[in-house]
């Protein structure tokens, strides 16, 4: 394998929004080349897929969170690297004495590894927020902190704030790293996440997508020059491609209207009832997971959502299966949203009924994606919008036009047709120098 490898993960960086904002494939020497990526093209099976070399079917990550059968209940950006099966395509690398990091994945705590970061700032009890970042070895990011010469705001990671200044902390952060000398790691996979939310906000073909892109572009060139300089070979993909879309569409509202889903009254607001709901949409941009409590009634559920506008497919059983994401992580039904819609999360219809988090940043108690998070609500700065229609972009589907780019500086031995065989073509580089 080359000496050293720095593998950057671009979100949202999708082929065709590559070649028109960059005027064709070649970049500082490089090529941009197309590939599909693996269903559904969410964040972490998307990352889960490229460290495995597996699919979502196989190593069970099948949207950005897990449903919990035994507790009835979903549970988003959960961090435990235990929730991906499977070998990872550094573990030769590792085996024969090389140094692995990882920077700002998901579901990257507990990952064999060497190297380590990953926000986890602390809540606490009457309110607030500790920032913090989690850290293997424990100093690494206080070394970072003092390298970049500031910490890391997780307001500008994800929330109505959330700039390029995320990217640009972990771009220096990454830049540091690599120069440490023998401390360095040997493979390191890094992540720039903020084209992706000019893209959620105001869509691939908007204005502003287009200034995040020369932004992104910026930063990869600066790695670009920083990994030539300290002996590394460079790997650039996107993880999933954005579509416009001007439609959200609410499946737990057909289901609570059908009788399907149970809800909680607190205080006049709707909290769903997971224990005694027949059935629950966890969404997740394009994708949603319909998890049906008894079996006699997945028919049913299936056959109400072929009948709802802005449902482009519905898949059960063998469809499950043949997507690629049979596993038992995955909903009964899943669903696939038409071109121009995407699926919000809401099951209320009354402003009054909403649930205390519905105008709050909180991804861990909403029970789906919510992109409103953002944009600002009123008031500002404590809250967030609750108006889907808000939302210019999205992203789930494969297909023609759904393609995402990637450039190698190194030869792979292969034009990969998918993310996994990319992910294959790098474990086969990195154990066979």
């Amino acid at each position: 394998m080359p000496n050293r490898v720095l593998i950057i993960q671009v979100a949202g960086l999708g082929y065709e929004f590559f070649v028109r904002n960059n005027g064709g494939e070649g970049w500082t020497g490089l090529r941009f080349r197309p590939t599909q990526s693996v269903f559904p093209a969410l964040t972490c099976p998307v990352q889960a897929s490229f460290r495995t070399a597996w699919p979502p079917g196989e190593h069970g990550m099948v949207f950005n969170g897990v449903w919990s059968r035994e507790l009835r209940r979903p549970m988003f950006w959960e961090q435990s690297s235990a929730l991906v099966a499977g070998p990872r395509i550094w573990d030769g690398a590792r085996e024969a004495g090389r140094r692995v990091g990882l920077l700002f994945w998901q579901q990257s705590l507990g990952e064999e590894a060497d190297l380590l970061l990953s926000p986890a700032p602390i809540h606490k009890h009457h309110g607030g927020m500790i920032e913090d970042v989690y850290a293997r070895p424990a100093c690494l990011y206080g070394e970072l902190v003092g390298r970049v010469g500031r910490p890391f705001k997780l307001m500008s990671y994800w929330g109505p704030l959330a700039s390029v200044k995320s990217s640009q902390w972990i771009a220096a952060a990454t830049s540091a790293l690599i120069g440490m000398g023998h401390a360095a790691p040997d493979l390191l996979l890094t992540y720039l996440p903020h084209l992706d939310y000019a893209l959620l906000k105001h869509g691939p073909s908007s204005g502003r997508a287009r200034a995040a892109f020369a932004e992104t572009m910026a930063l990869l060139g600066f790695l670009r020059e920083r990994a030539g300089q300290e002996g590394y070979e460079l790997l650039v993909f996107g993880d999933y491609a954005f579509a416009d879309v001007s439609r959200p569409v609410y499946p737990n509202r057909l289901l609570r209207e059908r009788g399907l889903m149970a809800t909680r009254s607190v205080r006049g607001a709707l909290y769903p009832d997971f224990h005694y709901s027949r059935a629950f949409a966890v969404v997740d941009h394009e994708v949603a997971h319909v998890y049906v409590r008894d079996a006699a009634d997945v028919a049913g559920v299936a056959e109400a959502f072929r009948a709802m506008d802005g449902v482009g497919e519905v898949l059960t059983g063998e469809g499950i299966a043949a997507a690629g994401i049979g596993h038992r992580n995955s909903g009964d039904v899943v669903l696939v949203a038409a071109e121009g819609c995407w699926f919000a999360y809401p099951w209320w219809t009354e402003r009054r009924e909403r649930p205390d988090y519905a105008s709050h940043v909180d991804i861990h108690s909403k029970p789906g994606f919510d992109p409103c998070e953002l944009f600002f609500g009123w008031p500002p700065p404590f809250a967030i919008s609750t108006d889907a229609t808000r939302v210019r972009g999205s992203h789930g589907r494969i297909g023609k036009g759904r393609e995402i780019a990637w450039a190698a500086s190194f030869d792979l031995g292969t034009e990969p047709c998918d993310l996994i065989g990319l992910a294959k073509a790098v474990e086969s580089v990195m154990r066979n120098p």
